[in-house]
């Protein structure tokens, strides 16, 4: 039995899980919370310093509870990119640093792609057409030949972003969304916002604007949310149906902090459900960003051989997921 320790600490969420091939063993983690305004930055990254050790010493004291030990870790993983570089690089010194003590190989992973391949473990979903929406990210993806291939994504913010932004106009604290989430499910009134769709693409920054005027021109900020909810999810529908059926796939798998949203659930589900297709989306804990999706794609990138020397582990802050080689499927 091969059991990985995963470490996560991109942005907000300092995470460490230790996997195995069938199940999480546990899970330790230690969100960053701004007081006022969004995630900053080097703020994050002196929170995850100071919880590393605490976070890491208590998932292998509760690991012992469920007579697992530290001698019993076959590889270290860590997220090595995309995300907030300072965040990246005080995560990626203790995954060296434990690699090193330990003895046991490094492994560094894309975390966007670790968001797709919990969910496909977790669903059970084989060949999925993914929507992955986060802060930063918002992406199309399928598999084929050997890579992940983005169908279509923003062309500008995330969605995650988009929505914190607004938030934080209006007055609404960090983390944005779920306040937003809260707010339309209030409103009534649908209002007028941007629909940017080109091609297989979108783009959000001009909603976020015209939501913005639309609260400062006296509508409601129920209505205002609910507009831009149904705005932006539809949006990524449309493009998420149309790589439905370019690609020919019957599966459809929902990835990303934002997949927490019910609104967007049900509208993808909506979606499937007249196309004949499946709908996939994982327990909310692997929604958002978690150690464990860290420790299992390492652990099927260390079936491969995918693992890194100590010199070639510098963290990737711009890591897409089609430069990485899928030799596990």
């Amino acid at each position: 039995m091969v059991v990985i320790l995963g470490l996560e600490g991109t942005a907000w969420n300092l995470s460490a899980a230790l996997v195995t091939e069938d199940r999480v063993i546990h899970e330790v983690e230690s969100p960053y919370r701004p007081l006022h305004g969004g995630i900053h930055p080097r703020e994050a990254a002196q929170h995850h310093a100071a919880e590393l050790k605490r976070v890491v010493s208590q998932l292998i004291e509760k690991a012992q509870d469920a007579r697992f030990s530290i001698c019993d870790i076959d590889g270290v993983a860590f997220s090595q990119g995309p995300g907030l570089g300072p965040c990246l690089r005080t995560v990626a010194t203790a995954a060296r640093a434990l690699a090193l003590a330990l003895n046991v190989p490094l492994i560094g992973v894309n975390h966007c792609i670790a968001h797709i391949e919990i969910g496909r473990w977790r669903c059970g979903t084989e060949d999925p057409v993914v929507l992955y929406v986060s802060g930063a990210n918002s992406q199309v993806l399928t598999y084929h030949t050997g890579r992940y291939r983005i169908i279509g994504e923003t062309l500008d913010i995330g969605i995650g972003n988009a929505l914190d932004k607004f938030a934080r106009y209006v007055g609404l604290k960090h983390p944005g969304g779920p306040k937003v989430e809260e707010l339309a499910a209030q409103g009534t009134r649908y209002i007028h916002l941007p629909y940017v769709v080109k091609g297989m693409d979108f783009s959000f920054t001009g909603l976020t604007t015209a939501a913005k005027d639309a609260v400062d021109a006296g509508n409601s900020l129920a209505d205002v949310c609910y507009s831009f909810q149904e705005t932006a999810f539809a949006m990524l529908t449309e493009v998420t149906e149309r790589a439905m059926a370019y690609c020919g796939k019957d599966e459809m798998l929902l990835a990303g902090g934002v997949g927490a949203n019910r609104r967007l659930q049900q509208m993808l589900h909506t979606m499937c459900t007249d196309r004949g297709a499946r709908f996939f989306v994982p327990e909310s804990k692997y929604l958002k960003d978690n150690g464990a999706m860290i420790a299992y794609l390492g652990l099927l990138q260390l079936r491969t051989g995918q693992t890194l020397p100590i010199e070639d582990s510098a963290v990737r802050p711009n890591f897409r997921p089609d430069e990485v080689e899928v030799k596990w499927r």
